[in-house]
């Protein structure tokens, strides 16, 4: 069963999880003869020592379906790149870790800065970009899965449902992403979805008009999932920011390039569970405050790339129409809250709009000061017009360093 979830934009796939996993493990090894799937797993370090990577690498050892396993590691000297290796090493699939920190692909990095098309910043849409590029470098994926390394519910069946839409050649869906309910412990999570970007799509529309983007972002029911899987030819012309907007970015490119019956997001999870972000409020470069900064900037370049202007006054309406729609959104939350025995801080929920609201003109402000920015990565397509050379140096680079620290 699929609907077509508001005014007929992005199919939702319902039924995937009502079948038996193994079941489906079963045809995505059928559908994997001749589909490469590839798995990219962003990780910091501290990944490693958490409680979630561990339960996630025993888990994907089972995923008979996958191909190769591109582990992006972030903020490791050459001592962790070496126990990331051995951690790692207990994959039974073909996988590399990327040692971002390490010379030679530092040593890419500068190359990509010197023609002008490094990424500006470090961050996670900065990993998944790199991971992006040697995947391609390696020429054998037709589908390329992403997802994170702190979900401490995780199961590979999760992984089969996301990559499922893709890789089945009967379906036309090129990217698919994941949703799921944001309960745990009793309560409702999800909180910069709910109050940060429903609410602020729902003010877009009125302060700046009418637009088809905003129904198509409103159509996913969990925008901000970090569980994403596409079919590898769309790769290369994609454009991401490299900061916390990685997500929005990623469904804004799928709108620009894809027709949007191209794109599904499918029910991969019963409970879903992560690491939860600090809101930050003493801290606005840190937690869910950067991050609100960083959603806003994305959607704020995106408008303005097709022909929204933005001024102070923008930004300032703006903001009080988000706020009033956040705090009656907030209203609706408490009641779904109480008839699910659910526990919800409306207190903290205010707060948490009120820090957003500030930020909603603060990412405007950015955006005023420096309107010619861009902080989108360049496509991959570009770096290979600009040095053909240069993925198979990287590709080179990972093997001489997975090589040398075995």
């Amino acid at each position: 069963m699929a609907d077509f979830h508001q005014n007929g934009f992005v199919a939702t796939l319902h039924n995937l999880r009502a079948t038996d996993p193994e079941m489906l493990t079963a045809q995505l090894e059928g559908f994997a003869r001749t589909r490469k799937i590839t798995l990219i797993l962003p990780s910091l370090y501290s990944e490693l020592e958490g409680e979630a990577l561990p339960h996630i690498v025993e888990e994907l050892a089972g995923a008979s379906y996958l191909n190769k396993i591109v582990i992006g590691l972030d903020r490791a000297d050459a001592a962790q790149y070496r126990h990331a290796k051995a951690f790692f090493s207990r994959l039974p699939q073909d996988h590399a870790v990327l040692w971002n920190d390490g010379p030679r692909l530092r040593e890419i990095d500068a190359r990509m800065e010197q023609i002008g098309l490094a990424p500006e910043e470090p961050g996670k849409g900065r990993n998944v970009w790199y991971c992006m590029g040697y995947a391609l470098a390696c020429q054998d994926s037709s589908v390329i899965a992403l997802h994170d390394c702190d979900i401490t519910t995780y199961s590979r069946h999760m992984l089969a449902r996301l990559v499922y839409p893709v890789a089945n050649p009967n379906f036309p869906y090129q990217l698919c992403k994941g949703y799921y309910p944001r309960i745990a412990d009793g309560k409702l999570n999800g909180r910069v979805n709910r109050l940060l970007v429903g609410p602020l799509l729902i003010a877009l529309k009125k302060v700046v008009g009418d637009r088809e983007y905003f129904d198509y972002l409103r159509a996913f029911r969990y925008p901000l999932a970090g569980e994403f899987a596409m079919r590898t030819a769309i790769v290369p012309d994609m454009r991401i920011p490299s900061d916390w907007g990685l997500e929005i970015g990623v469904l804004s490119e799928a709108w620009r390039n894809l027709n949007p019956r191209s794109i599904c997001q499918v029910d991969i999870s019963d409970a879903y569970d992560h690491k939860h972000q600090p809101v930050s409020a003493e801290d606005r470069g840190q937690g869910l405050s950067r991050m609100s900064v960083d959603i806003c900037k994305a959607l704020y370049r995106k408008l303005a790339g097709e022909g929204v202007v933005f001024s102070q006054e923008t930004f300032t309406s703006l903001k009080a129409t988000y706020h009033r729609i956040a705090l009656d959104m907030i209203e609706s939350y408490y009641a779904d809250a109480m008839l699910n025995g659910l526990h919800l801080d409306r207190h903290q929920e205010e707060s948490n709009v009120e820090l957003f609201a500030s930020n909603v003109v603060e990412a405007g402000n950015v955006y005023l000061e420096n309107p010619m920015e861009t902080p989108f990565i360049p496509s991959w397509s570009r770096v290979y017009s600009a040095d053909p050379d240069i993925m198979r140096q990287m590709r080179d680079a990972v093997a001489e360093d997975n090589a040398e620290h075995g």
